[in-house]
Order: C-alpha cells, then sequence, then structure tokens
C-alpha cells in the first residue's frame, strides 16, 4: 500500500495538474506526455477553464489528431474544415500558455492554438512546427529540352505515388496533388529570380470535350472560383512518370524549364490547401505573441479575425531544417480587428504567401428584407462564414463602381448567420432608398491602428505587407527582401472582397532590398485598387528617409491618391539581379492629386523620372 501512495505521488509531481480557480497548469516532460501531448493537455484545458495558465517543463512534445477536440471552423482564407485541438482556448480571460522554450510537434490536420471568445490571453516561449510538412519540395536535376520535360528528386521526406500519370504525396492523415508550384534559389534560400519564366507548373488546361454545360442555370449569383465551379472548362494538363526512384519526370510544362539545381515547391490545390494554420484567434480581445517561433504551418502562421488590440513582438517565422518553406500561406493575416495592432522585432521568411496583410471586409447586398433589414452575401468562398460585425457597429454602404466612399452609414442591431454564404443584417435606423442589390457594404467600425517596427520580411513568395486600414499607421524600421512589391495598399474588391481604403500611414526608415525580383513590373511601393474610377481611395500617405536599393526602375506606382509625400529617400543602383524593365521610369501616377517628391537622393538606373495620366494633377516634383 505504502508502495502505491509512494508511485501515486510521483506521478502527481511529475504530469502536474490545476484543480484550483486562479492558479497555473503544470506539464511535466514525461514521457507519457511528451509522445503524445494531446490528450493530457486538452483534459487540464477543459478541466480548468478558470485557471490563469498552461505551463510546460522545456522539452519537446508531440501532438497527435486522434485523441483531439473535434471542431468544425470556419476560418478566413482558408478551407472551412473540421480539426482536432489540444489548445481549446474558448472563453479563457487572463489566460498565458508558456512553453517556456519547448518545441510543440504537431502531426496531421490540428490547429495548435485555437483562441475564440477570449480576453487577455498571452502565448511565449515555444516553437511549433509539423513532422510532416503540408506542402513538399524536390530539386530539379535534369532537362531534355527536346521533348520539353524536366526532373525532379524528391527526398524521403516527401513520399508520393503516382496516380494516372498525376503525382499525389502522402502524410500523415493528409496527402496533396502538384497544385499550386513555385521555385527557390537553393543557394539563396528565397523565391528564384524572375521566377514567373518558369513556375508556376501548369497542371490544367481548356477541356476539350463539352456537352450541354450552357444549360445549367443559377437563379442567384455564384461564385465561379469556388472549389466545384473552378473544375468546369477544365482538364488536366501534365502527365508524370517516375523514371529513377525518387525521380519524377514532368512532361507538358508550358513555361521555359526551370533551372537544374533550384526547388521545387509544391502544395495541392488553391482552395483546398489551407486547412492547419499555427494559431488562429477570433473574437478576441487584447491578445499578446512574444517569442514565439513557427516553422510551419498548413496555411497561414497567424491568423486574428474580428478581435481586438494585437501584440507580437519576437516572432520568428522561418523553416526548421533543410526545408525552403516555412508556412504554405500568409505569415500573419488579419481580418476585421480593431483597436491596435503592433508587430516589432519579428523575422517573416520563406512563406509561400505574404509577410503582413491587414484588410477588413466588402460583402454584397443580395436583397431588402424590410425597412431595417437586408440579406448580405459573402462574395469569395473562403470568406465563407465571416460575420461582418457586431451589435452596435457602423456598417458603411459602397457603390464600388463609383467611390470608395461609404455613400451612408447604418448602426448594426442584430446578424443572423443563415449559412455559410448568406446573413441577414438588421440595423437600428431603416434603410435609404439609394442602397440597391449589388451595392457592398463594410464595417467602419472594424479597422485597426497599426505600427509595425524593426521587423524583417524576407524571402517569400508574393508581397511584404498589404495595409488597408483608413486609421493611423506606421511602418517604420523595416526590412524587406519580397519577391513583388514590398509595401501594397489595396482596394481588393473584385476578387477577394478585402476592404479598407488607407489613410494617415507613415512609411519611414524603411530598406527596400531589391523587391520585386521575382518577374512582375510593379512599383516596390505600389498603392492600387481594383476598380476602374478615379475616385480617391488613399489619403495622407508620407514615404520619408528610406533607401531603395534598386536592381530594377520602378520605385513608387500610385493610384487614386490624395496627399502623398515621397520625401528625403534615397534611391540606389543595384547590380544583384539583371533588370527586367528598364524601359520603366521610376514613378508612375494614376488618377492622383497633391503629390510632391522633394530631397531625395536619386541614384537608380531609370532615365525616365515620372509617367502620369492627365486626371493626375497639382504634382510637385522637386
Amino acid at each position: 500500500m505504502k508502495k502505491l501512495i509512494f508511485i501515486f505521488s510521483l506521478l502527481v509531481s511529475f504530469s502536474g495538474f490545476c484543480d484550483k480557480p486562479g492558479e497555473v497548469i503544470q506539464v511535466k516532460k514525461t514521457a507519457a506526455i511528451t509522445e503524445d501531448a494531446t490528450p493530457y493537455v486538452l483534459k487540464k484545458i477543459l478541466e480548468n477553464k478558470e485557471a490563469k495558465g498552461i505551463k510546460f517543463e522545456k522539452g519537446t512534445y508531440h501532438f497527435y489528431p486522434d485523441k483531439g477536440l473535434t471542431k468544425f471552423v470556419y476560418i478566413s482564407n482558408h478551407k472551412d474544415v473540421f480539426v482536432n485541438l489540444a489548445f481549446p482556448i474558448d472563453g479563457f480571460k487572463d489566460f498565458t500558455i508558456d512553453g517556456q522554450g519547448s518545441t510543440f510537434i504537431f502531426h496531421g490536420k490540428m490547429i495548435p492554438f485555437l483562441v475564440d471568445n477570449s480576453e487577455n490571453v498571452s502565448i511565449k516561449n515555444v516553437t511549433i512546427d509539423w513532422a510532416m510538412a503540408f506542402h513538399s519540395e524536390g530539386e530539379i536535376i535534369a532537362h531534355n529540352t527536346e521533348e520539353h520535360s524536366f526532373d525532379v528528386r524528391f527526398g524521403d521526406e516527401y513520399p508520393y505515388e503516382i496516380r494516372n500519370g498525376d503525382i499525389y504525396f502522402i502524410k500523415e492523415y493528409y496527402e496533396h496533388d502538384l497544385g499550386q508550384t513555385i521555385i527557390y534559389d537553393k543557394q539563396r534560400r528565397a523565391i528564384a529570380y524572375n521566377d514567373k519564366k518558369f513556375s508556376p507548373i501548369a497542371t490544367s488546361q481548356k477541356s476539350t470535350v463539352q456537352h450541354g454545360i450552357d444549360q445549367v442555370k443559377y437563379k442567384y449569383k455564384v461564385d465561379k472560383s469556388d472549389l466545384t465551379l473552378r473544375k468546369v472548362g477544365t482538364e488536366s494538363r501534365l502527365n508524370l512518370k517516375q523514371v529513377a526512384p525518387g525521380v519524377v519526370r514532368f512532361y507538358n510544362h508550358k513555361k521555359q524549364l526551370p533551372p537544374i539545381g533550384t526547388i521545387l515547391s509544391t502544395k495541392g490545390q488553391q482552395g483546398e490547401n489551407r486547412v492547419a494554420p499555427g494559431i488562429r484567434v477570433n473574437n478576441t480581445n487584447n491578445f499578446h505573441l512574444t517569442d514565439v517561433t513557427i516553422h510551419h504551418a498548413g496555411g497561414m502562421g497567424l491568423l486574428v479575425e474580428n478581435s481586438e488590440d494585437i501584440y507580437i513582438d519576437r516572432l520568428k517565422i522561418t523553416p526548421s531544417g533543410d526545408r525552403m518553406v516555412s508556412t504554405t500561406a500568409d505569415a500573419t493575416h488579419f481580418v476585421g480587428c480593431r483597436g491596435f495592432i503592433k508587430m516589432t522585432n519579428s523575422l517573416l521568411e520563406n512563406q509561400l504567401d505574404d509577410c503582413v496583410n491587414i484588410h477588413g471586409a466588402y460583402q454584397e447586398v443580395v436583397e431588402q428584407l424590410g425597412e431595417k433589414k437586408l440579406g448580405i452575401r459573402m462574395g469569395h468562398h473562403q470568406q465563407e462564414g465571416y460575420v461582418i460585425g457586431k451589435k452596435g457597429d457602423t456598417i458603411g454602404f459602397v457603390k464600388i463602381d463609383e467611390s470608395f466612399t461609404p455613400f451612408d452609414k447604418l448602426t448594426i442591431e442584430s446578424i443572423e448567420r443563415v449559412n455559410q454564404r448568406y446573413q441577414v443584417i438588421t440595423f437600428k435606423e431603416k434603410i435609404p432608398k439609394e442602397v440597391v442589390q449589388g451595392d457592398y457594404i463594410e464595417n467602419i467600425s472594424a479597422y485597426p491602428e497599426v505600427l509595425l517596427e524593426n521587423n524583417k520580411f524576407q524571402g517569400n513568395r508574393a508581397r511584404g505587407v498589404l495595409l488597408s486600414t483608413p486609421k493611423k499607421a506606421i511602418v517604420r524600421n523595416n526590412y524587406f527582401h519580397s519577391e513583388m512589391e514590398a509595401i501594397f495598399l489595396p482596394v481588393e474588391s473584385s476578387k477577394w472582397y478585402e476592404s479598407g481604403a488607407t489613410s494617415n500611414l507613415l512609411i519611414e526608415g524603411n530598406t527596400f532590398d531589391n523587391c520585386n525580383f521575382g518577374g512582375t513590373s510593379r512599383g516596390i511601393i505600389r498603392l492600387v485598387t481594383d476598380e476602374d474610377n478615379e475616385s480617391i481611395a488613399f489619403n495622407d500617405i508620407t514615404i520619408r528617409k528610406n533607401i531603395f536599393k534598386m536592381f530594377d526602375n520602378l520605385v513608387l506606382e500610385a493610384s487614386n491618391t490624395d496627399e502623398l509625400k515621397f520625401e528625403e529617400n534615397t534611391i540606389l543602383s543595384s547590380d544583384r539581379f539583371p533588370q527586367l524593365y528598364p524601359e520603366n521610369p521610376a514613378f508612375i501616377l494614376r488618377s492622383s492629386k497633391n503629390v510632391t517628391f522633394k530631397n531625395n537622393d536619386f541614384q537608380g538606373k531609370a532615365t525616365k523620372m515620372m509617367e502620369s495620366d492627365k486626371s493626375t494633377i497639382n504634382v510637385d516634383f522637386q
């Protein structure tokens, strides 16, 4: 009996527990826990909702989905999926997850941290990785120019099988086909220079046999990019075969053959390949992320929706081991947030999409259901399930083909989500007669102030920072080396339905190091809308005291802008890459006014400084 009591005491001391409100759950590094921590951690989280945190003894902990909590999750800009959870942080207050330097290795389709409906939550001192990546990588090892084919060698960490000429990569609890691809430079450990010449690998072409498709009609507007309709009118183009164990030959590639020695990254079909973000935060106030490393995620690294006051310090998103890719989508993404977003001293690199994307959401008016009630539709299939606001929020009405400025505003009384695409909003006031089907709405209350300072953004596909907020924003003392534009101020109304005309933005003291090396003709800083009108979208933009290292010409591209100042910047010529667009000017202006260039030190290659259209007025170039 004494032996049993002694053994039980040892188990308690090594495992740790918390049964009293206000205490911290202690997790000890025992083999019983570290080999699969999911059941133990989940049990402690669910049983101790009044706890003030959970703290791990430093070590490596594995998390498997088999004993996790299953939950269906609508996730912005991802595929909406059932996922298994070890950390369902739902309805918590004043709660801290402290890894104390631990590494958490996940297996299969899990969201490491799902934070919902909470307040004052912190995650710190932890590294997140996956045992098997959600993407795959292989090295280009040979060409056959006569048949326009190339060979790729895939290592043992990327097992595959070939089915009817298509390749499928087999993971734990998951698989993906070729889908979206891009080429990495092995030596630079970044997206390859002028990668648009070689990638993406074309996997489909226009179908050759159809019958009766035009007879399929829809009563309501449909999204032709959704996961079903997008397949209509296409057929497989590629043909693959294994020529040696681990070596696959690719036939029927449309573009130039990718250079030998580069790395092909593949992650499966768009719309299907974002299933497991690293950290997802929703409807939460005051969230802190400190000293966290995310080596990988099957989607975005950090996704925050409808939350307020987000503080990020010393976040590292970087691949582990020999992988070229970190996260398979954006490093960080913020939708419909308010209050303050602050990111400092962070490294975001090698992910397969943007470093930072901050925006609101447009939704479309379907019908008026009463004098205070509207039916609203989600525009993009990856916006499904997103709730645009809450009681008391101010909704602006926009006729997007005419203006980016709301023509009227109302206050939300309630929102009913009927299904993933369709919601009913009841307002406190009567709906103006000017509101008609097809108008857009945006939540004026759901935009944040932003500070991005002392960060490093590099090596990734796509852009550095996308910023869409009418509130005060500062981008200061950051380093950029991105495949496409470094800073993009968009109004992406036609495809992604992302809202947020920008004003009161300061871009200061940054270094832009040979960005836009992927092959697109775009400005390093770019202010562009989806709409073909002359309405002002961007106001009060100051770009000053930055350093631009330019292998190419185009520094700034701005449209639909009022009160733009470009001053005290240094533009240097660089020979890091060959020029791609020597005919470009240094600056392009469209539909803009009150633009000032002064006290800049220009040492770039461009022989033409400025290109503008007739609708651009009041430009002072000194």
